[in-house]
Parts: C-alpha cells; structure tokens; sequence
C-alpha cells in the first residue's frame, strides 16, 4: 500500500476510533493532518478572539517544516496507537 493510501486509511480510521482523544492529541492530529495534506501553514494567525482557530494554527505551525511524507507517517502511526 503506498504512503499516500496508508494516509487516507488513517484519515477514514481517525473518524471510528473507540473514544475520542483528548485536546492535545486532536491539536497534534490535526497538525499532522494539514502539514501532510498542504504542506506548510498558511495565511496569519487568527486574533486572539478565536481561541480555536489559533490553537490549530499554532499546533500547525509547530510541525512547519516537516516534509509532508514525514507528517504523512507521523500521521500514520499516531492514528495506529490510538487505535490499540
């Protein structure tokens, strides 16, 4: 299966995991997510009135730099050891 297959699995398998994970990890996820399927983060960062909009901005801001198969794998393997 390639990366790119194994991306998408784990993207459908995130959606039926047995219980939700908590803030942090759905940050890390979501981070991983966008640095895998657009690359670096884009446009500003939202104001500080939009308090969830800038906790995905910066969780995705953390992983800046990151190739988008490295995030891709990450991705992966978090979505694995959530589901164990």
């Amino acid at each position: 299966m390639t990366l790119q297959a194994q991306f998408a699995q784990a993207q459908a398998d995130s959606k039926t995991l047995s219980e939700r994970p908590d803030n942090m990890t759905m940050l890390k996820l979501y981070a991983l997510f966008k640095q895998g399927s657009s690359g670096n983060v884009q446009g500003e960062r939202p104001r500080m009135t939009d308090f969830v909009g800038r906790a995905k901005w910066d969780a995705w801001n953390e992983v800046k730099g990151t190739t988008q198969e490295d995030a891709q794998q990450q991705y992966i393997d978090m979505v694995e050891n959530l589901k164990n």
